[in-house]
């Protein structure tokens, strides 16, 4: 997707480049909690420390901060950078980019402590909110309504918190559960709305020859109908044996857009194969969760296929693209030790899903071994993105 310049001569931004876009400040904000945060569970599941989360598990409380603490800040950073380029309207900059970073950040430090989790639950849902408005202005003044099924998930994600919410408070019976995975499916549903949008037009630009891949659009058109299907139904509804179904064909529709997308050439661009190979994992969870009903397999596995390999490892290969992109850099060529971070979270999601199913009697080691290089990989992406984050781009503009 080309990157676009909107920038008056006349005025001198007032704020620093850190400020000036969107994905500059949530990028790092999320890359660099998401190591903290990983550092901090590993803490408490492997029983280091523990301090109290009232109503909440340990695993629910990690569950909702990668999902609505990290996934909402990549989303924050992408979409406010994306709808910058769709409609040509300047996105937030300055202190009221800042207001919205603080607004997200402030909830992630109150959800640690059990007397502010309520509010920090609240002002996630405010900040999902703003968010929605600050999005949907320029797309409205611009009537990009094509957009609308992408601003629409970021509604929804507010929604679900809520649901999170009630669910806290103990005014709804399944809302923490509704919250989690209806949250998850939501930032699934973006990243396999934008994978099919960009994944074949990066493959086409990266594999260092002229190239034409076929989309199958009305694959891709025919994946988000099942998979909205899907999201209603394991939610709302007793039909299991239905819902595995709906897997398995999620599993053959983003497989046989896997095949057709598949150059061999991509390997040797480590921001090809790590959009690919993500995509990849979340194709298999659909297997796995198909596959967890009827042969009885642990379903956890298969989540943790969409969010680590899945949604994990496209969102560092988009954040690392994106950064490049917008400050003036070849794309694709990252910092030195990128590549390794992302070879990190391709081994990191192969102990965590697949030496489970061969050996159980590890388990705790293979979730710490994958804690680890979750760590290591997110923050090799915040030292070397840094610096491309918090200074002004390289050619000026």
């Amino acid at each position: 997707m080309p990157t676009i310049s909107i920038q008056d001569p006349q005025k001198v931004p007032t704020h620093g480049a850190w400020l000036s876009l969107g994905f500059r400040p949530f990028f790092l904000g999320a890359a660099l909690f998401s190591s903290l945060s990983i550092l901090l569970w590993a803490i408490l599941y492997h029983q280091f420390w523990s301090f109290s989360l009232t109503a909440l598990s340990f695993s629910q409380w990690h569950a909702h901060e990668m999902i609505y603490g990290y996934g909402s800040a990549i989303i924050a950073g992408f979409l406010l950078t994306a709808v910058r380029n769709w409609t040509g309207i300047m996105t937030l900059q300055g202190k009221p980019l800042l207001a919205l970073f603080l607004l997200w950040l402030s909830a992630r430090l109150l959800f640690l402590f059990t007397a502010g989790q309520s509010l920090a639950l609240l002002l996630n849902i405010l900040f999902l909110i703003s968010l929605s408005v600050v999005l949907s202005l320029p797309l409205y003044k611009t009537k990009k309504w094509q957009q609308l099924s992408v601003l629409s998930k970021v509604y929804l994600l507010a929604i679900f918190e809520l649901l999170f919410l009630l669910g806290y408070w103990e005014q709804l019976e399944n809302g923490i559960h509704l919250g989690l995975y209806g949250g998850l499916y939501l930032v699934l549903g973006l990243v396999l709305l934008m994978g099919n949008r960009v994944i074949p037009f990066f493959i086409e630009r990266g594999v260092g020859e002229a190239i034409k891949i076929n989309s199958l659009k009305y694959l891709q058109t025919l994946g988000l109908v099942l998979f909205a299907i899907f999201f209603l139904l394991d939610l709302f509804s007793p039909w299991r044996d239905l819902v595995a179904v709906l897997s398995f064909a999620l599993f053959v529709i983003n497989a046989q857009r896997l095949w057709a997308w598949y150059h061999p050439r991509l390997w040797k661009n480590s921001m090809i194969w790590s959009l690919y190979l993500g995509y990849a994992c979340l194709t298999f969870g659909f297997l796995g969760l198909s596959l967890s009903h009827w042969l009885s397999l642990y379903s956890l596995l298969s989540i943790h296929l969409f969010a680590y390999g899945g949604v994990g490892l496209i969102s560092f290969a988009m954040m690392a693209r994106v950064a490049l992109g917008h400050t003036g850099r070849d794309v694709n060529q990252p910092p030195k030790g990128i590549a390794l971070a992302m070879i990190a979270l391709v081994i990191g999601v192969i102990i965590r899903v697949g030496f489970p199913l061969m050996d159980m009697s590890h388990y705790t080691l293979w979730i710490a071994l994958s804690q680890g290089l979750w760590i290591v990989a997110f923050l090799t992406f915040s030292i070397s993105y840094y610096p491309i984050l918090t200074q002004k781009r390289v050619d000026n503009l």
